[in-house]
């Protein structure tokens, strides 16, 4: 009995204790990493707006600074073809790595997309830093992982604990870091990817609010602000959610037809070949240099943008600076049109830059829209901020079809919990008119092109092992569904004790003595079976 004991406690240090070690490690990492990163983002689009101000204010340099978008654009574009890992935003590739499909050097990529990005940003291009930090995050779990000399699983778990951190250092909300990495990376709600990941952002969170004060920042996203969106939001009634409907319906459509430019403007820009494909990338920054020379809302996430839509709860009218002076309604037109092209144009070309909050922006720009029109036909001033966020919301679950990190985003971004109801409506509607329309997660649809254009199946070849369950060993006692298997495989069957040969579902218990037949296609056996043995035991 004693030596069963300590077996089991030498056991759970080497396994439970081990995973929260290397979690902290990740989060202080990605921590340190983003924090910097995102600080020097900020700065980049202040600086960005104030020469784009400049150049307005003289005209004359406007064919210089087209000169140089240009150039940059062709570095960029010259930059992401050495380090495809780079390429858009990077949520799809490092959601590739967490799954075990792609494989990377986190080194090479952190450093490229960390400069790229800035890089784009400082010429005033319309990008977020959400996408970069969550790559970012995720290159610095996989180098916890390596430089420790871990297993894959070990690396898998760490580069998707790395990525949640840097999603949550990003938007500074904890919850929706740790729910997009389940719901979206790994698509598993593991017990090991929910601990190793919430260890992780727990700590990076912990680290940015260290770092920002001793610099000079607040611990908010932006210098005075608590929550990322400032918005009021009064008690609704059942009149409201049929206005909540009806925008989230118009919103999701144009969620559908955004999905579809992408792929569209994607299949052109393919015929592009000068320069080796580097040339692209000078029209999205062209597109985005002009737009930014008409209005700043152009500029940047969208941050800004957002927060002028807010009016208070009805109090006062959005203090948007109105394009050209034309009309409110005009000018919100206008603005959602420009970043609704440079999205498309980022996602479909791959320009190293997030469009999470761009993509945000959109939908509460459309929400804002709407809401104006809508007090004409007689809906209450009151609901106005709502609508814009309920829109954004819509907007960003049907377009990447992840309704659980929509409805937790809404709530962590804007620091209310009111209206739960309209805002599941909102997101239902997205998701539901998304699926009738047969989008994928736009994520999902770009890993699948990623892997294709790498031509990383190629490598892979079908492998079928049998392993047995050792004793004390993670499998001994789980079910299959709490394992974070290889990528790519399938417990074919399980042979029990009784001899009996029966086909597992995610709910079959596994125990001591039993063996597991199980399926792959893997592009090195030896390390299939390390990954394997790490969790069923190794062979005696």
């Amino acid at each position: 009995m004693q030596q069963k004991i300590k077996k089991n406690l030498r056991l759970f240090a080497d396994n439970a204790l081990n995973m929260v070690a290397l979690s902290i490690l990740t989060g202080l990492f990605a921590g340190v990493v983003v924090t910097f990163y995102n600080i020097l983002m900020e700065l980049g689009e202040k600086n960005s707006a104030v020469l784009y101000s400049l150049i307005r204010e003289n005209p004359a340099f406007i064919p210089l600074l087209f000169v140089g978008l240009c150039a940059g654009a062709i570095v960029i574009g010259t930059f992401v073809r050495f380090v495809p890992m780079i390429r858009g935003s990077g949520i799809p590739q490092i959601e590739g790595a967490a799954r075990g499909i792609i494989r990377f050097k986190w080194y090479v990529t952190m450093c490229s997309m960390f400069a790229a990005s800035l890089a784009c940003v400082f010429m005033g291009y319309p990008a977020g830093a959400e996408g970069p930090s969550l790559e970012i995050g995720g290159c610095a779990g996989n180098a916890v992982g390596t430089l420790l000399k871990r297993n894959s699983m070990v690396k898998r778990l760490q580069t998707a604990s790395g990525a949640s951190a840097g999603l949550a250092v990003a938007f500074n909300a904890p919850v929706t870091g740790l729910v997009f990495a389940l719901e979206e990376a790994f698509r598993s709600f593991s017990p090991q990817v929910f601990i190793c990941a919430a260890i992780s952002v727990i700590v990076a969170l912990f680290t940015r609010n260290a770092i920002r004060p001793a610099l000079g920042y607040s611990v908010g996203f932006s210098f005075d602000d608590k929550f990322i969106f400032k918005f009021v939001f009064d008690s609704s009634g059942a009149l409201f959610c049929l206005w909540v409907v009806l925008a989230a319906v118009i919103v999701s459509l144009v969620g559908v037809a955004f999905y579809y430019s992408v792929f569209a403007c994607k299949r052109l820009f393919k015929h592009i070949t000068l320069l080796k494909g580097a040339f692209k990338y000078v029209i999205p920054f062209s597109v985005a240099g002009a737009f930014a020379l008409i209005t700043a809302y152009s500029i940047g996430g969208g941050h800004g943008f957002i927060e002028a839509l807010s009016t208070h709860g009805g109090e006062h009218e959005m203090h948007l600076t109105q394009v050209f002076g034309i009309g409110l309604i005009a000018s919100l037109v206008i603005i959602v049109i420009f970043r609704y092209i440079t999205s498309v144009l980022s996602m479909s070309c791959g320009v190293p830059c997030g469009v999470f909050i761009p993509m945000l922006a959109i939908g509460a720009g459309l929400g804002a829209i709407l809401s104006l029109l809508f007090q004409k036909a007689g809906m209450s001033a009151e609901y106005s901020d709502y609508l814009v966020i309920i829109s954004m919301a819509a907007f960003f679950t049907c377009v990447v079809k992840a309704p659980i990190t929509g409805i937790v985003m809404v709530f962590e971004l804007t620091g209310q919990f009111a209206n739960f109801l309209p805002a599941l409506l909102g997101i239902a509607v997205g998701y539901l008119i998304g699926s009738l329309f047969k989008t994928e997660a736009i994520y999902e649809k770009n890993l699948k092109g990623y892997i294709k254009e790498e031509k990383i199946y190629e490598k892979f070849k079908k492998e079928r092992v049998t392993v047995t369950v050792k004793q004390n060993s993670k499998a001994d006692g789980s079910a299959v569904r709490a394992m974070v298997w290889p990528a790519n495989g399938l417990v074919v069957t399980l042979k029990t004790l009784d001899g009996n040969e029966v086909v597992p579902d995610g709910e079959t218990v596994m125990h001591a003595g039993e063996q597991i037949v199980f399926e792959c296609e893997t592009d090195d056996e030896k390390e299939l079976m390390q990954y394997l043995y790490s969790i069923v035991g190794k062979p005696d």
